[in-house]
C-alpha cells in the first residue's frame, strides 16, 4: 500500500535532495577538483607564490613590501620608516604595504597635498640615489592603486644600481646583470609596461653576499 505524501511535502523533499546533491557537487567535490589540478599543475601560484629562505617562507611575489632600517623607537607608530640604501626600494605605498588597508590616496592630480608629496618624495629620491631630480621616474614619487604592487620600473630599478652597489661593497656591473636578469617583459607582448619585481630582485640580491 503506497503512503500518500501531501505535494507540499513533496517539493520540500524534492528541495532537500536538490541541496544535498549540489552541496556534494558544488561545496566539496568541485573545491576538490581544482585544489587538485592547481596542487598539481601550479602549485607555486596556488600556493600564494611564496619565496623561501633556508627552508622558511619570508615574502610572496605578489605583494609589495617596504625595505626599511630598523625603527629608533620599534612602538612609535608615527616614526617615519627610514628606507635601507642596502635594498632597491620599492614604489611608495598608500597603506605603507599593509594588506588590510590596501587601496590608493584618493587624491586627485591636481590636489594641492598631492603635489606637494610628490615633489617631496622626488626630493627625497633623488638625494638617496644621488641623481638629479628630474631623473627621477614617475613609479618612484606616485603609488599604485592598491598600495601593494611589488613592481617598479627598469628604469628605477636601475636608478638605484649604484646606491646598493655602494653600500653591499659589490660591482656595480654585478648589480646591474642581476636587475637585467629580473625585468620582465609585457604580458603577451602588448599588455601593460615592462617591470622588474622588487620583491624577488632584493630576495636575489641577498644571495649576492
Amino acid at each position: 500500500m503506497r503512503t500518500h505524501i501531501p505535494p507540499v511535502l513533496q517539493h520540500h523533499l524534492t528541495a532537500l535532495r536538490m541541496l544535498l546533491a549540489f552541496t556534494v557537487i558544488t561545496g566539496i567535490a568541485y573545491p576538490l577538483l581544482v585544489t587538485g589540478i592547481a596542487q598539481a599543475g601550479l602549485s607555486h601560484q596556488a600556493n600564494g607564490s611564496l619565496l623561501t629562505t633556508d627552508g622558511s617562507p619570508v615574502a610572496s611575489t605578489l605583494i609589495g613590501q617596504n625595505f626599511a632600517l630598523p625603527k629608533k623607537n620599534p612602538w612609535d607608530a608615527k616614526e617615519p620608516l627610514r628606507p635601507d640604501p642596502k635594498w632597491f626600494q620599492p614604489r611608495p605605498s598608500a597603506g605603507g604595504y599593509d594588506p588590510m588597508t590596501s587601496g590608493a590616496s584618493n587624491l586627485g592630480p591636481n590636489n594641492t597635498d598631492l603635489i606637494k608629496t610628490v615633489r617631496d618624495r622626488r626630493s627625497a629620491v633623488a638625494a638617496f640615489d644621488g641623481v638629479p631630480p628630474e631623473s627621477v621616474p614617475v613609479d618612484a614619487v606616485t603609488a599604485s592603486g592598491s598600495g601593494l604592487d611589488p613592481a617598479i620600473s627598469p628604469a628605477y630599478a636601475y636608478e638605484q644600481v649604484d646606491r646598493v652597489a655602494k653600500a653591499r661593497h659589490l660591482p656595480a656591473a654585478e648589480v646591474r646583470r642581476l636587475v637585467a636578469h629580473h625585468v620582465q617583459g609585457r604580458v603577451l607582448g602588448f599588455l601593460g609596461q615592462e617591470r622588474v619585481n622588487v620583491v624577488e630582485l632584493n630576495h636575489d640580491l641577498a644571495k649576492l653576499m
